[in-house]
C-alpha cells in the first residue's frame, strides 16, 4: 500500500522501493522506450523540462501526477535538469524483457550531479568540472576536489579566510560538506558562489577512519605516506568522504583516479577571491561570462584538453623560477621556428579528448565510437613524436620523453573494431570481419536467410500469380507474406491467415517460419557476442588507461605551450625577465584584454616602474575615464602571465615574483549580504594590510570614494603610509584625491605619475599615457560636462570648486602637508589638514569689545547675520 493507502502494483511498488533510496534525486524510471517520472518529481520535471504532466490511475481517487520522455532523448534532458541544479537517479532495466520472468529487474545504475558528469553531452569541453568536498575541524579545514571526467585528485589542508579562495579558484560545480557543519553562516557564504551546487552529507560520510580506509582501499595501498599525507588530517577525511560520495554515485570502476596529489599554496600565486573577480581573469564582472576575460584573450588552444589546462595554469601563477623558465624555453623555441609550431597544432587540431575518453573507459561508459576516437587519435602521435625529437628546450625534450604511443592499445582496437562502429553496442556491426570466426558465421547465416527471404517472395509471387505479394516483418509475429484483398482468392489453403486490415491480409507459412527462427536467432546471436567481444576490448584498453592518461597530459602541455606561442608571435609579446628581487619594470606595456579588443595599434603603451631606484609606491592621478584604472590592472595582469610562464605584451619586462597579489578596484556593492560598497572596501582592504608582505604586489583604485571626501582622503593618506612603512610592498594607487601627490615628500619610495590630458579651447583631450608628475587638476567637472551634464550644473560645481579649494591649499595653491607620527614615541597622528578659520572669525576677534556699548554689539552682530544671510 502506498502512503495514500492505495494499492500499488508490482512495478509501482518497485518504483517506490528505488525512491526511497535516492532522496534528494529526480527518479527517471525506465518503463519501456521512456524514463518516466512520479508524483513530486513529474511535477518539477514537467516545469524545468517542459513536460505533458499527466496522471496514471486518472480514474482513481488520488490519480498520480506523471510526466516522461523517450529514452534516446535521456542526455538533453539531464543537461537541463543539470543546469538547472537538480540531481538525477537513472533507473535501468538491468536485464533483457525477453528473458524476464514477471517484472523486468530495475536498478539505480548511476546517480548524475552537476560535481559528476562523465557524458561528453553533459560538459563544457574548455572548463574543468570540479567537485569539492570540505572538511572543518578545530585545527583547520581540509579541501579536496576531484575532476572526474579527467581522474584529476587533489587535496590541500587550508583556513577558514582562504577556503573561500580557493572556492573561487576553482570554481566548483558542487560542493560537499557535512550536515553538522552547515551552519546559517557557512551556508550563506558557500549560497554566494553562484552555479554551485551544496550538497549536504551525513556526518558518517566524514568519519576519519572510515576515510582512511575508502583511500587505502581504491589505491590498494597500505598507507597514506607515499602520497605525503597525514592519515588523521582534515585533507585526509575531506578527499575520503569525496570519494565514497563518488562510489556511491557513480556505480562503477573509478581506476582513472590513479593518484591523489596534495595542493601546496606555497608553490602558487596567491590571488585571492575578490581580486580574481576584479581582474576578471576567468569571467567578465558584467555577465559573468568567458568572452571579455583575460582567459579568452590568452586562449588559442585547438584541443579541449589544452583549453581546461590553460584555465588551470592561469588559475594557478607559479612562485618557482625554475619552473616558470622552462615554460619560457619551450614557448622561445616554438616562437623561433613559427612553420614547426604551425605543423604542431595542425597535428593536434585531430587529437579527441583523450582525458574524457579515457574516463568514460575506464566508468565502462565508453561507445565504440569512443574506442574508434581514441585509435585515431593514437595514430597521430608517432608523427606529432616525431616533430618534438631534436628540440633543445628541456621541456619540449621532457613532452617528447612521455608522450607514450601506446602501440598495442592502438593495434588491439584496430584489429578488433570496426571501421566505423556505431554509438550504441546494441546496434551490431561493432566488431570488423574476420576476427572472431564464430561472429562471422552468425552473419553468414543471418545474412543467407535473408537472402532465402527474398528469394522466397519472388518464387511465391510466381507461383501463385500475385505479383505484387510482399514479404514484411514486425515485433508481434515476425515474417509474414502481404496480398492485397482484391488477390485474396489466388492464396492457396497452406497460407496461414495471421492478421487482416483494410486493404490487405497477411499470412505465414511452415516454411516462412522456419527460415524466421534460423535468421533472428542468428542476429541475436551474434549482437550478442559482439557485446562481449567488445567488452572484453574495453576491459582490456582500461588496464592500460593510466598510460593513456600521461599521453593526454603531454598533449594538452604542448598544445597550451604552442598556445602561448601563437599568441606571443601575433601579439609581438616579449619575454619577460623573472626575478626574486621585488621589482615591477614594464616597457611600452599593454594592457592584454584591451589590446586585443581595440583595432591594431589604437592602445596606447605605458611604461610601469616600481622597486630599485624607481620606488616601490607610485600614486597615479588625473581625471576619470582617462585609464588609471586600465593602467594599475594590466600591470597585475602581465605580472599573472609572466607568473604562469608566457611572455607578455610588452616591449621589455623585468618581474620580480610575487607571492600575492591584491587588487581593491572598482566598486564591488554586495547589497544583497546586507553590506554597502565602502564596508566592502574596507574589508577588503583590511585584508590587504593584515596578509600583504614586502614580495605582494598591490593595486589600488580610488580607496575611500565610498564615504565622505576628507573621511576619504584620510583613509587613503593612512593607508598609502602603512603600505610603504610596514609592508614596504610594490603598490600602484590611483587617485583621484590629489591631495596625496603630496605624500613623496614624506615617504622616500613614494613617486607620483599621473595621465597626461591636453587641454585645447576649454576642452579636454584624454592621451592615455602615463607619465611622471603629479596631476595638477583632476577635471572632474571636465568629464562632467563630456558626459552631459547641463551647462548650469558644471557652472555652479565650477563656483563651489573654487571655494573648496581655498578651505585647505596654502597661499601657493598646494595642499597643506600634515606632520607624520613617530611610531616609535607613540605620538599621535595630526588632522590631515589645518583648519583655516571663518572670516567672520577673524573680524570678530578684531573687535574692541571693551570700547563697544551693548547697543553697539548688537547692532554690529544684526550686520554680520545679514551678510553671511546674503
Amino acid at each position: 500500500m502506498s502512503a495514500k493507502g492505495r494499492k500499488l502494483t508490482p512495478m509501482m511498488q518497485r518504483y517506490e522501493e528505488v525512491k526511497k533510496e535516492n532522496p534528494g534525486s529526480l527518479l527517471l524510471f525506465r518503463m519501456g522506450d521512456f524514463y518516466e517520472l512520479f508524483n513530486e518529481d513529474a511535477q518539477v520535471a514537467s516545469k524545468v523540462l517542459g513536460l505533458t504532466l499527466t496522471s496514471r490511475d486518472k480514474n482513481s481517487p488520488n490519480p498520480v501526477p506523471m510526466a516522461g520522455f523517450p529514452y534516446h532523448s535521456l542526455d538533453g534532458y539531464l543537461q537541463k535538469l543539470i543546469q538547472a541544479g537538480h540531481r538525477a537517479a537513472i533507473c535501468d532495466q538491468v536485464e533483457d524483457p525477453k528473458k524476464a520472468k514477471g517484472l523486468v529487474k530495475r536498478e539505480v545504475t548511476q546517480v548524475i550531479t552537476p560535481g559528476t558528469l562523465t557524458d561528453e553531452s553533459l560538459l563544457d569541453p574548455r572548463e574543468s568540472n570540479y567537485l569539492t568536498s570540505i572538511h572543518i575541524t578545530k585545527k583547520g579545514i581540509g579541501l579536496s576536489w576531484l575532476e572526474l571526467s579527467e581522474g584529476k585528485f587533489l587535496t590541500t589542508e587550508t583556513t577558514h579566510e582562504l577556503l573561500f579562495d580557493e572556492l573561487a579558484r576553482l570554481k566548483p560545480a558542487e560542493c560537499l560538506i557535512s550536515d553538522n557543519a552547515m551552519t546559517p553562516e557557512m551556508e550563506e557564504e558557500l549560497g554566494w558562489f553562484r552555479g554551485m551546487m551544496v550538497s549536504k552529507l551525513p556526518a558518517w560520510y566524514f568519519a576519519e577512519k572510515e576515510c582512511q580506509e575508502q583511500l587505502l582501499s581504491h589505491f590498494q595501498i597500505k598507507t597514506l605516506e607515499g602520497f605525503d599525507l597525514e592519515p588523521d588530517s582534515a585533507s585526509v577525511v575531506s578527499a575520503g568522504a569525496l570519494l565514497s560520495y563518488v562510489n556511491e554515485t557513480q556505480k562503477s570502476a573509478l581506476g582513472h583516479i590513479s593518484r591523489l596529489e596534495v595542493y601546496r599554496q606555497g608553490n602558487n600565486l596567491v590571488i585571492d577571491e575578490a581580486t580574481r573577480r576584479s581582474l576578471e581573469l576567468t569571467q567578465t564582472l558584467r555577465d559573468g561570462s568567458r568572452e571579455g576575460s583575460l582567459l579568452s584573450v590568452l586562449d588559442e588552444t585547438v584541443t579541449s584538453m589544452g583549453a581546461r589546462l590553460l584555465a588551470d595554469w592561469l588559475s594557478n601563477p607559479l612562485t618557482d623560477i625554475e619552473i616558470i623558465q622552462s615554460r619560457q624555453d619551450a614557448i622561445e623555441e616554438l616562437s623561433n621556428d613559427y612553420l614547426l609550431c604551425q605543423s604542431i597544432r595542425e597535428q593536434l587540431d585531430q587529437l579527441y579528448d583523450m582525458k574524457r575518453l579515457t574516463s568514460r573507459i575506464a566508468t565502462g561508459r565508453s561507445s565504440p565510437r569512443d574506442l574508434s576516437c581514441l585509435t585515431r587519435s593514437l595514430a597521430l602521435l608517432p608523427n606529432l613524436k616525431a616533430k618534438l625529437t631534436a628540440r633543445t628546450s628541456s621541456k619540449l625534450q621532457e613532452l617528447e620523453t612521455n608522450l607514450d604511443l601506446c602501440p598495442e592499445i592502438r593495434s588491439d582496437i584496430e584489429i578488433c573494431l570496426a571501421d566505423e562502429p556505431p554509438l550504441l553496442i546494441t546496434d551490431g556491426g561493432i566488431i570488423r570481419t574476420g576476427y572472431n570466426s564464430e561472429l562471422d558465421e552468425y552473419r553468414e547465416l543471418a545474412k543467407g536467410g535473408k537472402e532465402w527471404i527474398a528469394e522466397y517472395q519472388a518464387k511465391e509471387s510466381e507461383r501463385i500469380g500475385i505479383p505484387n505479394l510482399k514479404v514484411g516483418f514486425n515485433r508481434v509475429f515476425g515474417y509474414y507474406l502481404e496480398v492485397t484483398a482484391a488477390n485474396a482468392d489466388k492464396v492457396p489453403e497452406e497460407y496461414i491467415r495471421k492478421q487482416t486490415l483494410q486493404n490487405q491480409e497477411r499470412y505465414i507459412t511452415p516454411e516462412l517460419k522456419e527460415y524466421e527462427e534460423k535468421v533472428l536467432q542468428a542476429e541475436d546471436k551474434a549482437i550478442q557476442l559482439e557485446q562481449e567481444l567488445f567488452q572484453a576490448l574495453r576491459d582490456r584498453v582500461n588496464e592500460s588507461c593510466h598510460r593513456i592518461q600521461k599521453t593526454a597530459e603531454v598533449i594538452a602541455e604542448l598544445d597550451v605551450l604552442a598556445s602561448l606561442s601563437i599568441l606571443a608571435v601575433n601579439g609581438s609579446y616579449c619575454r619577460p625577465e623573472m626575478t626574486t628581487e621585488p621589482i615591477l619594470d614594464l616597457r611600452e606595456a599593454r594592457h592584454p584584454v584591451l589590446d586585443r579588443l581595440q583595432p591594431s595599434g589604437k592602445f596606447v603603451p605605458n611604461d610601469a616602474r616600481l622597486g630599485t631606484t624607481d620606488g616601490k609606491i607610485q600614486i597615479i592621478t588625473g581625471p576619470n575615464m582617462a585609464g588609471k584604472s586600465t593602467y594599475i590592472r594590466q600591470a597585475a595582469l602581465i605580472t599573472i602571465m609572466g607568473q604562469m610562464g608566457s611572455f607578455v605584451p610588452a616591449s621589455e619586462a623585468r618581474i620580480g615574483i610575487a607571492d600575492r597579489i591584491f587588487a581593491r578596484v572598482g566598486a564591488s556593492d554586495e547589497l544583497g549580504k546586507g553590506q554597502s560598497t565602502f564596508m566592502v572596501e574596507m574589508t577588503e582592504t583590511a585584508r590587504i594590510l593584515n596578509t600583504a608582505t614586502k614580495n605582494s604586489l598591490v593595486i589600488l583604485d580610488e580607496i575611500g570614494r565610498g564615504t565622505s571626501t576628507y573621511d576619504g582622503v584620510s583613509l587613503a593618506w593612512a593607508i598609502t603610509e602603512y603600505l610603504h612603512d610596514v609592508i614596504e610592498c610594490r603598490t600602484l594607487f590611483a587617485t583621484h584625491y590629489h591631495e596625496l601627490t603630496e605624500l613623496c615628500k614624506t615617504l622616500k619610495e613614494t613617486t607620483n605619475w599621473n595621465v597626461a590630458v591636453q587641454e585645447l579651447e576649454g576642452q579636454i583631450i584624454f592621451l592615455h599615457k602615463i607619465v611622471e608628475g603629479a596631476a595638477n587638476k583632476s577635471y572632474g567637472i571636465h568629464v562632467a560636462q563630456l558626459a552631459g551634464v547641463p551647462h548650469e550644473v558644471i557652472n555652479r560645481a565650477k563656483i563651489i570648486l573654487d571655494t573648496l579649494e581655498e578651505d585647505h591649499v596654502d597661499d601657493s595653491g598646494k595642499t597643506k602637508v600634515p606632520e607624520r607620527s613617530t611610531r616609535s614615541t607613540g605620538q599621535k597622528q595630526l588632522s590631515l589638514f589645518a583648519a583655516e578659520p571663518h572670516p567672520v572669525l577673524k573680524e570678530i576677534k578684531q573687535m574692541d569689545l571693551n570700547q563697544m556699548t551693548p547697543l553697539a554689539a548688537l547692532e554690529e552682530l544684526h550686520r554680520i547675520r545679514e551678510e553671511l544671510d546674503n
